[in-house]
């Protein structure tokens, strides 16, 4: 079996796939912050489930696999979720740091149990479109070693903001492939907060208490929006120049 490394299609085509899975983030938006978040504090990153998923679509594994991902992404083909990945790749996740801009680094990895047959079109695929990182490792008799490598490759790539991604008994002599992504984001606000006028408020918390905590403020006008419960606040970061022009993203 072989993969084609080129993936094109027409700028509605791609616009459309990308419309596609901001509708799919929107829903795991909802779904996490009705369930899992509801009485915490949680981040997420749709770029990093998308680019999770799209790995996953086009390896080797059971093509019924693939089917279910391109279901769930509502994708009609792994071609048009490899689009995505690449103008998501190139254009949402290029690192503006050097020119002021945050600084972005999005970095995906593929393990493989290196007793299992692989065809070479799927590493080629994964090092060269993807770029990941690719290796054959010893799943069988040192699971626990390739945990603790695996750890430390996302520790690496989020600066040390994540150390145990993979707990303890996570991988086993029985896992044949894990796929990994890592995404870390350091950015300036575009009008940062002076820590002259930080005082303490009080917090509301779920439970019908409160505490004292410090807030930041600012007499800038912002954006902020509420709907039926939950609020919506804009806080736009600095993005960095591009030649003589400057653009400024915002951040939720």
């Amino acid at each position: 079996m072989s993969r084609n490394l080129s993936f094109y299609g027409s700028k509605s085509t791609i616009e459309e796939a990308i419309n596609n899975q901001n509708d799919v983030a929107l829903f795991l938006s909802k779904l996490l912050f009705s369930t899992k978040a509801k009485h915490s504090n949680s981040v997420f990153s749709p770029a990093s489930v998308t680019a999770a998923l799209t790995l996953v679509a086009s390896g080797p594994d059971d093509p019924s696999i693939s089917k279910e991902i391109l279901s769930f992404l509502n994708s009609s083909s792994v071609d048009d979720l490899n689009a995505v990945f690449s103008e998501i790749a190139s254009v949402v996740l290029a690192d503006r740091s050097a020119n002021g801009g945050p600084k972005i680094s999005s970095v995906n990895g593929v393990w493989i149990e290196q007793s299992l047959r692989i065809d070479s079109s799927f590493k080629d695929l994964f090092v060269n479109f993807f770029k990941a990182s690719f290796d054959r490792v010893d799943f069988r008799s040192k699971a626990e070693e390739v945990r603790v490598e695996l750890n430390t490759w996302a520790s690496n790539h989020t600066n040390g903001l994540i150390r145990d991604l993979l707990p303890p008994g996570s991988i086993t002599k029985s896992t044949d492939l894990v796929y990994g992504n890592a995404l870390y984001f350091k950015g300036e606000w575009e009008v940062p907060f002076d820590k002259s006028h930080t005082r303490n408020e009080k917090f509301h918390l779920v439970n019908g208490g409160s505490v004292s905590v410090p807030f930041m403020s600012s007499v800038k006008k912002l954006y902020v929006e509420a709907y039926d419960g939950f609020k919506v606040l804009k806080l736009p970061y600095r993005q960095g120049s591009c030649g003589d022009e400057e653009d400024t993203n915002g951040g939720f």
